[in-house]
Order: C-alpha cells, then sequence, then structure tokens
C-alpha cells in the first residue's frame, strides 16, 4: 500500500462491507460533502473517501500546475488511490466533474470499476448548437472565470447560490461557499477552468462500465438535456429524474441520493438504457 499516494489526498477508508465503493467530490468541494450519504452505505462496502490535490486536506505541496490543468491528472490520482488499495470492481460514485473523472478513470483502467453512479454529470459545459446544450455560452463562463481573479468571495456567493438552488435553505448554500472559500484561489481558478472548458462528449462511447446518471430538477449547471445526452451515448446506462433541485442532491436531499443509488446497485448488472422518473 503505498503510504505517500493515501496521504498525498487524504485517503479516509470506512465500512463493513468487501467490494469497495469510491466517493469522488465536486468541483471545489472535499470528501465532507458525503458525510450525509456515504454513511448509509457502511454496512455493505468498503468506503473510500478522497479528497483532490489542492482541496480539503490534501497534500498541497503536491500540486503540480502543469498535471493539474486538465482533467487527466485528478484521473491519474483517482487511479493511483485504486492501484495502492488494489481496488478491482469497485462502485464509482462521483458528483459533477467527479463523475467525469470516474469516466476517464474506467476507460483507462477498467478492472478497478464495477459500476459509475453519476450525479449531475455533465461531459461539456458549453453549448454547441444546434447539437448540444451544455447551458452555458463561453463569454459566461469566461466571465465566471475572471470574476474569480477580481473578487473571489463574490464569485464564491454567486456561484453557490447558482449550483446548490434551494433558496429556502441558504445554509446549505453557504456551506458550499465557504467551501470554496477554503481552497487556494490559484489552485481553484485553474481547476475551474480545467473543468468548465472540458469537452469529453467524444469519450462517453469509450465508457465499457455499466453507469446510473442522476438528474437532477432545476439544475443550473447539468440541465436536462445533458442528462439525456449523457445517456443516450453511454452503453449500459441508467437514467433518473429527481425530484431533488439543484446541483448538490446528496447534500440537499440526501435520502432520494440514497434510496436511487440502493435501488440501482440491486438491480441486474445487465440492466440497461434505463429511463426512470424518480
Amino acid at each position: 500500500m503505498n503510504q505517500h499516494i493515501l496521504s498525498r489526498n487524504n485517503v479516509n477508508i470506512t465500512g463493513k462491507g468487501t467490494q469497495a465503493m469510491i466517493f469522488a467530490p465536486g468541483f471545489g468541494c472535499d470528501q465532507n460533502m458525503w458525510r450525509l450519504t456515504a454513511p448509509a452505505f457502511e454496512k455493505d462496502y468498503r468506503i473510500i473517501l478522497f479528497d483532490y490535490v489542492g482541496s480539503g486536506k490534501s497534500d498541497y505541496e503536491a500540486y503540480i500546475p502543469d498535471k493539474y490543468s486538465n482533467l487527466h491528472g485528478y484521473s491519474r490520482d483517482l487511479l493511483d488511490i485504486c492501484a495502492a488499495l488494489d481496488l478491482k470492481d469497485a462502485v464509482f460514485v462521483g458528483h459533477s466533474v467527479g463523475s467525469t473523472i470516474g469516466m476517464l478513470a474506467s476507460i483507462q483502467e477498467p478492472k478497478h470499476f464495477e459500476r459509475l453512479i453519476m450525479i449531475g454529470p455533465s461531459p461539456c459545459y458549453l453549448n454547441d448548437p444546434p447539437e448540444y446544450h451544455g447551458g452555458f455560452e463561453k463569454e459566461d463562463l469566461a466571465g465566471l472565470i475572471d470574476m474569480m481573479e477580481m473578487n473571489y468571495i463574490g464569485w464564491a456567493n454567486y456561484l453557490a447560490q447558482m449550483i446548490m438552488r434551494n433558496p429556502d435553505r441558504p445554509e446549505l448554500s453557504k456551506e458550499l461557499e465557504e467551501s470554496f472559500c477554503s481552497t487556494n484561489p490559484l489552485i481553484a481558478r485553474q481547476f475551474a477552468t480545467a473543468t468548465f472548458f472540458s469537452d469529453n462528449r467524444e469519450d462517453l462511447p469509450k465508457v465499457t462500465i455499466p453507469s446510473l446518471i442522476l438528474q437532477c430538477a432545476e439544475d443550473a449547471i447539468a440541465p436536462v438535456e445533458v442528462g439525456e445526452y449523457i445517456h443516450k451515448r453511454l452503453q449500459h446506462s441508467t437514467l433518473r429524474f429527481m425530484q431533488a433541485t439543484g446541483h448538490c442532491p446528496h447534500l440537499s436531499h440526501p435520502d432520494e441520493t440514497i434510496r436511487l443509488i440502493k435501488e440501482y446497485l440491486s438491480s441486474p448488472m445487465n440492466q440497461e438504457d434505463g429511463r426512470i422518473n424518480g
């Protein structure tokens, strides 16, 4: 077991099961964001939690700007964790860009993964008419990145509210805002650029691992059109529409998130092409 890798990514392991279940955070978040969801699986799985280099309690000295200028640097770290723990046939749960990072890792080394569970995934955030509606114009995303540089705290407040989309529960947006603000602004800006300007649409047909797509309602980051686009291009995929609103159902609606994941994991492995309203 490579202790350097486990320390670098602040890997924490809990649970009583033998099959591994890996939880990958979204942009600007650390493993604490899974605290309402992951414990529900500790009885049946070996829970693997980690932080991206540059986030949470990871080793910030391990941050190499060139390596993390694109999502492949993060997927390489995920594969390093899998190798260090000798993981095979793990259940991978990724939120937002964490889903893409897991997808890229599964294409490179599928032996580590049995199923992919993607919460609010998006292979491309930019609109590319007429075939693709990612949700953002290039100018909008460029403006967000510029705002990070000019007014980081204002950016964190604005984006947190856009992502969470639960105005009646302001404490959720506040937690996300504080998570953003706990990250080095330079690292956050580079991760944001790598995330929001990535285009992994051509990677979708390369995925061989069965997958679940959890699509939230009123998701400003990954609209319904994106979930449907992924479902059509991912072989062996199941699409579930959630009642949860916003982009972080594992925080805002953990019970529904847990229920849908458990239903999927209890379904036969050969189930595919499912499209169900949750």
